[in-house]
C-alpha cells in the first residue's frame, strides 16, 4: 500500500530508525543521570552509555573515541571547528580557504571570521561542482591556517576529491576541515585514509535524532587544538561545555552502528532506485542533471526542468511528494539556489530544479509514483507555458529580445 505523501527530502532530515528510538528510551526515565555526575550510579550509567556511543561514532569514521566531541549538530560543529581553529592558530596566521558551494553554516561562519579581521578565499567550482585543485593549491599562502571544504554537497550530492585536498593541505602544513554531514553513514568515510584533521557531522541525516552531532578532532599527526566556543564545566575535553544530551548521544551511537553494518547493502538498493528515478525523468525533453554524475552520493539527484516554474512545480507536487528546491536551511528564500548558480546555471534552470534525496525507507512503489506524478505535472505546466510554446516553435529564447514596457 502506497502511503502518501512520499518523502524524498532526505538531505534535509531522515526518519529516525525505530531501532534508534528503542535504544534511546531507557535514558529518558530509567537511566536519567547526568553523565558528569561522578558520585553515584545514575551518573555512572549515563557516562557508560555516552562512552559506548562515542566508540560507535568513532568506529564508523575510523577515529579513536577520544577524538569525538559531542555537539548539538553540524551547524555547531562547523562553527566550533572554524572559529576554534581561527582563535587557536592566530599566532600562525589568519587565512582560511573555502569554496562557494559550502553549506551556510560554513560560509556564514567564514563571513563572521572576516568581520573579526580574518581573510577568507572562496574558491569557485567547475560546472560539475568540483573544486579546482590547482586553484586550491595556488590560494595557499604563509598565513593560511585552514582549508574548509565539504565532503559532499547537500544540494547536488557532489563528492569533493577529499583525498587530493587533504594531500595538498598536508604538503603545506595547513589543517583540513570538512563538513561531512551528507556523506557520513551513506558512503565509507575514513578520517585516516582521507587525511581529515577535523570533521563535523550530525545524527539526523543518518536516521538518528535531531539536535545531536559530533566534531572529530585529530589527536595525532598532527595533534589539532581548538579553542572552545562555549565555556563552562570543561566537558568534552574542554572543547564544548554543557550537560550532555545522553538519550540523543545514545541514539546517535546506535544510528552510527546501524549505518556501519548496513551501509553497503542499503546503498546498492537505494542507488538502483535513484538511478531508475533519474533515468525515467531524463527521458522528458529539456531536462538536465546538475552536478557531477560520477563523483556524487548514491541517494541524491538534482534535476532542472527547463521551461517550468520551480515554485509552480513544487506547489503542484508537494501535496503528495515531499521534495525541495535547494537546501532546507535556506529554502524560505525565493532566490534561486546559490549552489546551482555556482555551477554556472542560469536563473531559469536554477529556479526550476528539484532535489531528490532517497533513504533506507524509500520503496520502489514510491519511486514509480514519483516518476508518474512528476511526468504528468511537467506536461501539464508546459502546456500552459508561453516559453515552452515558443521553444517548440523554434524561437531561440535565450537570445530573444524581451520587450520592456
Amino acid at each position: 500500500m502506497l502511503k502518501l505523501p512520499v518523502y524524498l527530502d532526505n538531505n534535509a532530515t531522515t526518519q529516525m530508525d525505530p531501532r534508534v528510538l528503542e535504544a534511546m528510551l531507557p535514558y529518558f526515565i530509567e537511566h536519567f543521570g547526568n553523565a558528569a555526575s561522578r558520585s553515584h550510579s545514575f551518573g555512572w550509567q549515563a557516562e557508560e552509555a555516552v562512552d559506548s556511543a562515542r566508540e560507535q561514532v568513532a568506529k564508523l569514521i575510523g577515529a579513536e573515541h577520544q577524538e569525538i566531541i559531542f555537539t548539538s549538530g553540524a551547524t555547531e560543529g562547523d562553527n566550533l571547528a572554524i572559529k576554534g581553529v581561527y582563535e587557536m592558530y592566530a599566532g600562525k596566521g589568519n587565512h582560511i580557504i573555502t569554496c562557494v558551494t559550502e553549506h551556510k553554516a560554513v560560509s556564514d561562519t567564514c563571513k563572521h571570521i572576516e568581520k573579526l579581521g580574518g581573510e577568507v578565499t572562496y574558491l569557485k567550482v567547475h560546472p560539475d561542482g568540483l573544486v579546482d585543485l590547482k586553484e586550491l593549491e595556488a590560494a595557499i599562502k604563509p598565513t593560511t591556517i585552514l582549508i574548509a571544504i565539504m565532503y559532499a554537497n547537500n544540494e547536488t550530492g557532489v563528492i569533493q576529491l577529499v583525498n587530493e585536498i587533504s594531500t595538498i593541505a598536508k604538503k603545506h602544513g595547513v589543517l583540513f576541515f570538512t563538513d561531512g554531514t551528507q556523506a557520513i553513514g551513506k558512503i565509507p568515510v575514513d578520517v585516516q585514509k582521507d587525511g581529515i584533521d577535523i570533521m563535523a557531522f550530525t545524527a539526523h541525516k543518518m536516521y538518528g535524532p535531531k539536535g545531536v552531532g559530533a566534531l572529530y578532532v585529530r589527536r595525532k599527526n598532527p595533534r589539532v587544538k581548538i579553542t572552545a566556543q562555549i565555556d563552562g564545566g570543561g566537558h568534552e575535553r574542554g572543547m564544548r561545555s554543557g550537560t550532555l544530551n545522553v538519550p540523543g548521544i545514545v541514539g546517535f551511537g546506535k544510528a552510527c552502528e546501524i549505518c556501519r553494518t548496513t551501509m553497503e547493502k542499503d546503498t546498492v538498493r537505494i542507488k538502483a532506485l535513484r538511478d531508475k528515478l533519474e533515468t525515467e525523468l531524463l527521458k522528458i525533453e529539456e531536462i538536465y542533471l546538475n552536478g557531477s554524475k560520477e563523483h556524487r552520493l548514491p541517494h541524491i539527484c538534482n534535476i532542472s526542468f527547463k521551461y517550468v516554474d520551480g515554485d509552480a512545480l513544487l506547489m503542484n507536487l508537494n501535496k503528495n511528494i515531499a521534495v525541495s528546491s535547494g537546501s532546507a536551511c535556506t529554502s524560505a528564500s525565493i532566490e534561486p539556489s546559490f549552489v546551482l548558480k555556482a555551477l554556472g546555471l542560469g536563473d531559469d534552470l536554477a529556479h526550476s530544479s528539484l532535489r531528490f534525496g532517497l533513504s533506507r525507507f524509500t520503496t520502489e512503489e514510491e519511486i514509480n509514483y514519483t516518476i508518474e506524478q512528476i511526468t504528468s505535472t511537467i506536461n501539464k505546466l508546459r502546456k500552459i507555458s508561453p516559453l515552452w510554446e515558443m521553444f517548440k516553435e523554434g524561437v531561440d529564447i535565450d537570445s530573444a529580445a524581451w520587450a520592456h514596457h
